[in-house]
């Protein structure tokens, strides 16, 4: 099991490089995380959400994403909210409950989830939660999923935020006796420089508890989702080439959308919450948001929404992608009070209108593009895939053009260079991203990568460089040696 010291400290992808490296050796490997706390979710094959990180490591591990991978997903909707995903679809019953009686609800799905996973797999590769030294939380995520499973766990710390051996020592003596007999391994991850410059003080730390450390994962730049708005920053090329100014929302959900833009030459995306930055970027996307009607309110608020609009009318491209789509539209209208309730003014750069609704959509989905004018006008008829994940409908009005459908239905309107859809991962598509950055340059054609065939690269890398950083002869013993769990 890969636990750490902190949250960021890069369990989710040090668990999909072990995932990666496991399964070219021909290992059945399936990854496991009880609980995670992220807005950045995934749709598996069956409709059902996981956070992208899990989604990741079953690529890495070569399997379909299930929901008893992840089998709680806590989707924050405001500062004491969050909403509860068990098993790929939303609880209404556990989203109302207070946060401590969930707990008792909730692990025996966690058991079951995990048992049915270590049934079918020669090996699960368990990611924990946060850190495992959290002692004012009940914990289903971390040292009770290890002993559920039996499993040794490898405790990581994030050496480039500074205090790491504190942080591990810290972590270690925080646990009770049990607990600390589990951790078998210390792992320090993006380091920077000479890893023999940190002598003596691993065969220090070993010495006060006992545990080696069993490897310095370098600092890797990678082209990967990371799991939670906190640790996003920004990518791409410096500035100079094209630069997307992205909007960094309150409620920001599903921001790895962006990423097949930042992996292109010679572009660069800029998270951004200054209005004043939106005035030389090539272009403006708000992506998606887990509480549409307020991140809707907090534009107008802080001056975004006057900005984006000013950059609209001066012939900057718009794009909204799901919740963004929405917030494009005249008014977001909440009924049932799913996020606060009443009606939101929207940016009125498109003539729809949205009304949220009980149902959720969560589904990968095929479509088709339709517009037959406007930045994506060449791509008519060509097919879109990608996956849904939003509450309500939207209707378009005469003065909107229908640029995407799936199964029959609109899932996207433009105006102009303004259009927005409700189809994540739309930019992961080569001929759309190419034929949208070249309407930003001027009709000229840039040198395009293929994005999934880059992912693969991008995994590939990461699991090299962390097969070759680890004592993987201890960790083949901690992690085949065992009942099949780690």
């Amino acid at each position: 099991m890969v636990q750490g010291t902190s949250s960021g400290a890069g369990k989710s992808l040090l668990t999909a490089a072990l995932c990666r490296i496991y399964a070219r050796r021909g290992v059945r490997v399936l990854p496991f995380k009880a609980q995670n706390m992220s807005n950045n979710a995934a749709v598996t094959p069956c409709g059902g959400e996981i956070g992208r990180a899990q989604a990741l490591q079953a690529r890495a591990a070569g399997v379909e994403p299930r929901p008893a991978m992840n089998p709680v997903l806590l989707k924050p909707i405001a500062d004491t909210r969050s909403e509860v995903v068990v098993l790929g679809r939303r609880d209404a019953a556990l989203t109302a409950l207070p946060w401590t009686e969930r707990k008792l609800a909730l692990w025996s799905v966690v058991r079951e989830s995990l048992a049915g996973l270590r049934a079918e797999a020669d090996l699960v590769i368990i990611e924990g939660a946060g850190s495992p030294a959290e002692i004012n939380l009940p914990d289903i995520v971390n040292m009770r999923v290890a002993r559920e499973a039996g499993a040794p766990v490898l405790l990581v710390a994030d050496i480039d935020r500074g205090g790491a051996f504190a942080h591990l020592y810290g972590t270690w003596a925080l646990l009770p006796a049990e607990d600390r007999e589990r951790i078998r391994g210390f792992i320090l991850n993006k380091f920077r420089g000479n890893p023999a410059l940190l002598a003596p003080a691993p065969a220090l730390l070993r010495g006060r508890t006992g545990v080696p450390t069993l490897g310095v994962v370098p600092m890797l730049a990678l082209d990967l989702p990371d799991e939670d708005a906190a640790s996003l920053h920004d990518r791409g090329a410096p500035d100079g080439g094209i630069r997307v100014a992205a909007i960094r929302l309150p409620h920001l959900s599903n921001f790895d959308d962006l990423d097949p833009l930042a992996a292109e030459p010679g572009v660069s995306v800029r998270w951004t919450a200054d209005p004043a930055a939106l005035g030389n970027a090539a272009a403006i996307v708000i992506p998606g948001s887990r509480n549409t009607t307020d991140d809707l309110r907090w534009l107008w608020e802080s001056g975004l929404a006057a900005a984006i609009r000013a950059g609209a009318a001066a012939g900057t491209p718009v794009v909204g992608l799901c919740g963004g789509y929405q917030m494009l539209g005249r008014a977001v209208a909440d009924p049932l009070g799913l996020e606060g309730g009443g009606e939101m003014k929207g940016l009125s750069l498109l003539d729809v209108h949205t009304e949220l609704g009980e149902t959720k959509s969560t589904r990968q989905a095929r479509g088709r593009w339709v517009a037959v004018s406007g930045p994506l006008a060449p791509l008519v008829g060509r097919e879109a895939a990608g996956y849904e994940i939003h509450h309500g409908r939207t209707r378009i009005g005469a003065g909107a053009e229908p640029v995407l459908e799936i199964h029959g239905e609109t899932a996207g309107a433009g105006a102009g260079s303004v259009w927005g859809c409700y189809l994540h991962g739309v930019f992961g598509d080569d001929a759309l991203r190419a034929t949208w950055l070249a309407g930003l340059r001027g009709g000229v054609e840039g040198d395009g990568r293929a994005w999934e065939a880059h992912l693969e690269s991008e995994i590939n890398r990461l699991a090299d460089a962390v097969e070759l950083a680890l004592d993987m002869d201890t960790v083949d013993r901690l992690a085949l040696g065992t009942a099949g769990a780690v």
